[in-house]
């Protein structure tokens, strides 16, 4: 059975799919590989790592009913240097074939006896304002950690309490912590942050489609084709509010791309020093220095508004530029207790956003 498909609107879906594959080695090849299943006027692309689950589809109407657990990234690959335009797709006993004209490519098909399909939901759709996902949650991605052996520190901290819910993420070295004043209708849960970075590339509109999952741990998001599913992440989350300051002895206000390009500027020294810039408050402003103690070489000085106490802190650079690339105010507000106390940095006029970077001890 030979069924016509558009190569761009047939690849797009299939690469997505990947992203939820598992990529262990260990694995069963079902769970390395996405699965299709075809029936009257649609084609469905199916993947899971057990955590994260995919589900999309692609309106067709010459497909007929089939199902085939293929190998996605080899055929991306095919796919992607073919020209624009139809391809033929037919699924054989242990192998699909990709064929456009006189090129074609033949692919081998994992089992699909094995292939885990999503949990079936049964709790009720609810819908959440998109602004939230789209303008709040980016600016805290980037402080979730990426390191799969402390799993909680990977995910999205939803902490409802009354009508209020914040939202915190961290990686143990910088913390990001939102203030909503209006409960969600999300629960009070660790969700993935990599899940919540795909749901939101694939938000249209100003609202969109969820459900809850309580005896799954399962969390739904349904967006338009798509639907995507994640188990939340079991686990106490660290005590954030301890490394909260509850004081601060100095206020500094710079301009966010002036201080971007400081920082960036002595970047370029500071990589020969365990990526550490030295921020020092005086009578010239704010300087900045990589941690060399040689003086007054390869130094930037960034005008700014300082209140309180002279200080000298340092900090990992790429924690500074991380938040200064993800704030959207024109100028930044950091707040220092002491060189060795965690330092609060703040948008101007973003009132329920701090950000968090544990500084680095640098001898006298």
């Amino acid at each position: 059975m030979k069924i016509s498909i558009n190569k761009e609107e047939f690849l797009e879906k299939l690469i997505l799919a990947s992203k939820f594959t598992s990529s262990k080695l260990s694995s069963s090849t079902s769970l390395q590989g996405v699965c299709l299943k075809g029936e009257k006027g649609k084609i469905h692309f199916y993947s899971t790592n057990l955590n994260f689950y995919y589900h999309g589809y692609i309106k067709n109407e010459s497909a007929g009913e089939f199902k085939a657990v293929v190998e996605p990234r080899k055929i991306s690959e095919f796919l992607s240097l073919l020209p624009p335009g139809k391809i033929d797709l037919e699924v054989k006993e242990k192998a699909i074939v990709f064929s456009q004209e006189k090129t074609k490519g033949e692919f081998a098909l994992y089992s699909v006896v094995d292939f885990p399909f999503p949990p079936t939901i049964t709790s009720e759709k609810r819908k959440l304002k998109t602004a939230f996902l789209k303008e709040s949650l980016p600016l805290l991605f980037f402080s979730a950690s990426t390191d799969e052996t402390r799993p909680v520190l990977t995910g999205v901290n939803f902490v409802g309490s009354g009508e209020t819910t914040q939202v915190v993420t961290t990686d143990g070295f910088r913390l990001s912590l939102l203030n909503l004043k209006s409960e969600l209708p999300l629960p009070s849960a660790i969700v993935p942050s990599g899940f919540l970075s795909e749901v939101n590339k694939l938000i249209e509109g100003e609202e969109v489609f969820f459900s809850y999952q309580e005896d799954e741990k399962l969390l739904v998001f349904y967006l338009k084709e798509h639907e995507l599913f994640s188990r939340l992440i079991d686990g106490e989350y660290p005590p954030y509010e301890k490394v909260i300051p509850v004081e601060k002895k100095t206020t500094i206000a710079v301009n966010k791309e002036e201080f971007l390009r400081s920082v960036k500027l002595v970047s370029v020294f500071a990589r020969d020093f365990s990526n550490i810039i030295v921020l020092e408050t005086g009578k010239e402003g704010l300087k900045l220095s990589p941690k060399t103690g040689q003086g007054e070489d390869n130094v930037a000085y960034q005008e700014a508004e300082i209140t309180g106490e002279n200080q000298k802190v340092a900090f990992n650079y790429k924690f500074l530029i991380d938040f200064l690339t993800n704030i959207s105010s024109k100028k930044v507000i950091i707040e220092l207790l002491r060189s060795d106390s965690p330092a609060v940095f703040k948008g101007d006029k973003i009132d329920n956003f701090l950000h968090i970077i544990m500084p680095v001890r640098i001898q006298e």
